[in-house]
């Protein structure tokens, strides 16, 4: 990348003061700066200040500290409910298949981000400012990610599962109707949770395709367990069905992925202007994120000096520091 050429004019002691800085675009020939313009991580929900409001580790209507405690229960439960279920399976000989289901994946993924959750808010509560924004945007980038997939996922495991899996044996014993319930129903309730008592920001639109990848992730892990282990995990992937039904019913997944993101991001909307309202939550931008979208370039800046030729000053203010690119500048006044 060629170096920027930064050229800084001053004339003092007129009227107005000018200050007049230029730096000439990137060339298209940039690769770096092309790959720049297509992914911005204010897309993907992560500012150049991360979470300015604190609405991650926040509630409109719980205190830090209560949000964390709860936080941390469902943690606890969520995990106690992961061992268990792998405890029974690798006494009964099932253990090798536990990751082969999309419900325990997105049980996982639930329970990582409550545990998650948890320990940032606990930051918050005790000292005002949590880990997470001090992190590689990448780090806060996938935390906005998982963020989405536990309002999406539990809801997609919990109509599939009671409107097609469901039988008989659903409740058939005590262990059976303990861990259908906590997976199978108590997953979407930690889902509304997190919808409805937290200010997390509704999820940038992008993060659609990025779960469309998972499902079609998912999909070949189904796959590749019915060619290692001889059995297909969902009755309904099975080709001999039908191709046709079987894909109906991967286009109806990916289509309910879509429906129900809007539904939960439109929620996470009502219940943030609920907040902005009623004056839980400090004023922000209007999609939830905070901030300014883009960086601007600044290439023309005008001051008003008062008698004397002398620029305007508040008081206690620090003097005003110029970058001319070759190093700052503080100009005393």
């Amino acid at each position: 990348m060629a170096p920027s050429v930064w050229i800084t004019l001053t004339r003092p002691r007129l009227p107005y003061i000018f200050s007049l800085t230029f730096c000439p675009p990137a060339t298209v020939h940039d690769p770096i700066a092309g790959t720049m313009r297509v992914f911005s991580w204010y897309r993907f929900g992560v500012e150049d200040t991360f979470d300015p409001q604190y609405k991650f580790v926040s509630s409109p209507f719980l205190s830090p500290y209560v949000l964390a405690g709860i936080r941390t229960l469902l943690a606890l439960y969520s995990l106690c409910t992961v061992c268990t279920v792998l405890a029974f399976d690798v006494s009964m000989g099932l253990g090798k298949s536990f990751l082969s289901y999309f419900t325990l994946l997105s049980y996982i993924g639930l329970t990582s981000y409550y545990w998650a959750a948890a320990v940032q808010t606990f930051f918050y509560a005790r000292y005002g400012r949590y880990p997470l924004r001090r992190w590689p945007r990448l780090l806060q980038g996938l935390h906005v990610l998982l963020q989405s997939t536990i309002t999406v996922f539990p809801f997609i495991v919990t109509i599939i599962f009671w409107a097609i899996l469901s039988s008989s044996q659903t409740f058939a014993t005590t262990l059976d109707a303990w861990e259908n319930i906590s997976i199978h129903a108590m997953n979407s309730a930690f889902a509304l949770f997190e919808i409805l008592f937290s200010n997390s920001p509704p999820a940038p639109w992008l993060m659609i395709p990025f779960q469309i990848l998972m499902l079609c992730g998912y999909l070949a892990v189904a796959y590749i367990t019915h060619v290692t282990q001889g059995f297909y995990t969902y009755s309904f992937l099975d080709p001999a069905n039908g191709g046709g039904q079987l894909a109906g019913y991967i286009i109806g997944i990916a289509v309910g992925d879509v429906l129900l993101f809007a539904i939960a991001r439109g929620v996470a909307v009502l219940r943030q202007r609920y907040a902005l309202r009623s004056g839980r939550l400090a004023k922000g931008d209007g999609d939830g994120l905070g901030g300014s979208a883009e960086a601007i370039d600044e290439w023309q800046e005008i001051e008003r000096p008062v008698a004397g030729g002398k620029k305007e000053q508040g008081e206690g203010e620090a003097p005003r520091v110029t970058d001319s690119g070759l190093g700052a500048e503080a100009e005393a006044v």
